[in-house]
């Protein structure tokens, strides 16, 4: 609902809020979002999914201040549009991804996720202009990723937002825009296999399944997938994996070098964040190969930079969102995914809004690969 107070209008909306550190969610109706900008979108939200990179933020991995309505996994349909704004219009169909400025060095390089303002623009709480994006009885309420896709309505500029086909399945779509394009982006951008080459995926998990399915797309003849969950390994062999390896099994690093006729491979994922698991990631690699680190994790690791970097040029490197352009690259998942190539949709399960915290401990638990929670029960594919 809309008040209007001295002029200016004041929308209620219904959101996610976490209180404080480690706090559950709390879904309140008395949150105030924040006014339409000259270049933003207000998006009626249908569903978003849940990240690993919440749970992060929920439970004080990462630096952020509280109160907070986490989410950025977010799809829904555009209601009004600021007078700036040339791509959009109310009606349309989107799938929302991080904030880039569009305007410095890294941006105008194509590489938005090496935005020079990334962390001030997503993670600190605020919008890009340093205003609140959301108040609650007067007081500010922390933003993630100038989205925040846990609420029935959100604005977001711009630059957040990717249209997508109004055939397509909202309710799906939204993980594409974080876990889905940054496993794929990590493959298909920045370590960029050629076919013939052999990768190894440490986390069968949604960011895991989608560098894995990346891998298959990039002609590798081994694919190897790595977790101690054999569900997920199943589901991992029917999404491409050529091998499965639970390695709680036996020695992981040997049974890749097994399957790679000793060598080891040329490029590995790790998802997990999982100290010992991040080192095993550097061990598996052939002499020359690289490792890519993408997990959101306070962990470290020990790296023998002169046996591993430097005598075997092995390469490790850290990788944001998959070093992806979201308005190029969801598309392009989407075009892998009606080619029945990168079947994302396998590994998500729908939620209620209200069992928020349920799909958020079957996501911590391993239970649910990808929950997605339906904001808004009535939409209608397709309409």
């Amino acid at each position: 609902m809309e008040q209007i107070t001295n002029e200016v209008t004041i929308m209620k909306i219904t959101a996610a809020v976490v209180d404080q550190k480690n706090a559950d969610f709390a879904i309140r109706d008395d949150v105030d979002l924040a006014d339409l900008g000259p270049d933003d979108l207000q998006v009626h939200m249908v569903a978003s999914g849940i990240c690993h990179s919440d749970e992060a933020l929920r439970i004080g991995d990462a630096v952020i201040d509280y109160p907070i309505v986490l989410g950025h996994e977010g799809a829904g349909i555009v209601e009004k549009v600021g007078p700036e704004v040339t791509q959009f219009k109310p009606g349309d169909h989107v799938v929302l991804s991080f904030y880039a400025c569009g305007n410095c060095k890294s941006c105008l390089r194509g590489i938005p996720t090496q935005c020079e303002n990334y962390a001030k623009n997503n993670l600190s709480g605020t919008r890009p202009d340093g205003s609140a994006h959301f108040t609650e009885n007067g007081h500010p309420v922390a933003d993630m990723f100038d989205q925040s896709s846990f609420t029935t309505t959100t604005v977001v500029r711009e630059r957040n937002a990717v249209k997508v086909d109004k055939a397509l399945d909202l309710r799906m779509l939204g993980p594409l825009g974080c876990g889905y394009v940054t496993g794929s982006g990590t493959v298909l951008n920045t370590l960029k296999p050629r076919p013939g080459q052999t990768i190894a995926v440490f986390g069968t998990g949604a960011v895991g399944l989608a560098a894995m399915m990346a891998g298959r797309i990039s002609g590798c003849t081994k694919v190897i997938g790595i977790d101690i969950v054999d569900a997920r390994l199943d589901l991992a062999k029917e999404l491409g994996a050529t091998d499965v390896i639970n390695s709680q099994n036996g020695n992981v690093v040997q049974a890749v070098k097994d399957l790679t006729g000793g060598y080891g491979v040329d490029f590995a994922v790790d998802t997990t964040g999982v100290t010992s698991v991040m080192e095993d990631s550097i061990k598996v690699l052939a002499q020359g190969g690289t490792s890519a680190a993408i997990a959101v994790t306070p962990n470290h690791i020990d790296v023998d930079t002169w046996n591993d970097l430097c005598v075997d040029d092995k390469k490790l490197i850290g990788v944001n969102m998959g070093d992806s352009i979201p308005q190029v690259d969801i598309p392009r998942l989407i075009d892998f995914y009606k080619m029945g190539m990168f079947d994302f949709d396998k590994t998500e399960k729908f939620y209620k809004f209200s069992e928020i915290n349920e799909a958020n401990a079957d996501s911590r638990s391993g239970k649910t690969i990808k929950p997605v929670l339906i904001i808004d029960p009535a939409y209608v594919p397709g309409k």
